[in-house]
């Protein structure tokens, strides 16, 4: 029955995903979201990602968390359009959570769309929410084994950023590992190692995201 109920939750919520990815379209806005563990650093590589784009792309951003605002506010401060939702416990950000707040968005005027989902690295992955690409944070200091214990999230992603690399020397991770094992499970990920407080890697990523929305 359990298999059952969320197979139907999920169906249903890929009906309303489908409705969504035709109103981006019809706007002509890349929709990219963004997926993460709670601290990987989603929310400050967006600021960084924002800082680097603004003077020549049009960036909105969708905000998700269980609960708060400090994050929108965070990009409000960019001077970039920002919707917060709260999902008052669940775990992950859904199509129609999106839906309900498009018309809050100048979606004619944006290029590109930033859905910065629920720190989770679960219930996102298996969501869709109209978007053309899902991009998976990783922070080294969560180790080296994630990948392979959560692989839905990084068979489904587009891209995987692998974050707070000024901390290497301190850690004992094994980045290759991380790099190896989520190529084995998605050979199409292309894979970036950024430093969102030193900017190490974060001109490539910034370049890659051009390259798309172009």
């Amino acid at each position: 029955m359990k298999l059952k109920v969320t197979t139907n939750i999920l169906t249903a919520n890929e009906k309303i995903a489908e409705g969504n990815e035709k109103i981006f379209a019809e706007a002509g806005v890349f929709v990219l979201n963004l997926m993460s563990s709670p601290g990987a650093g989603k929310t400050t590589l967006l600021e960084q990602t924002i800082a680097r784009l603004k003077d020549r792309v049009k960036v909105g951003v969708i905000e998700g968390d269980i609960a708060g605002a400090d994050d929108a506010m965070r990009i409000d401060a960019l001077g970039v359009p920002v919707v917060q939702i709260n999902t008052g416990g669940a775990c992950h950000l859904d199509a129609n959570m999106i839906n309900e707040v498009l018309g809050d968005l100048p979606l004619d005027d944006l290029d590109i769309l930033v859905i910065e989902n629920v720190g989770n690295l679960v219930c996102p992955a298996e969501f869709k929410l109209g978007e053309q690409m899902k991009v998976v944070v990783l922070s080294i200091t969560e180790g080296h084994d994630k990948p392979l214990k959560y692989p839905v999230m990084f068979q489904e992603s587009k891209a995987l950023i692998i974050n707070k690399i000024d901390l290497r020397p301190f850690l004992d991770v094994d980045v290759e590992k991380i790099r190896h094992d989520a190529i084995s499970l998605n050979p199409d990920i292309t894979i970036f190692e950024v430093s969102c407080k030193t900017g190490e890697g974060l001109d490539a990523w910034v370049s890659w995201i051009e390259t798309l929305i172009s």
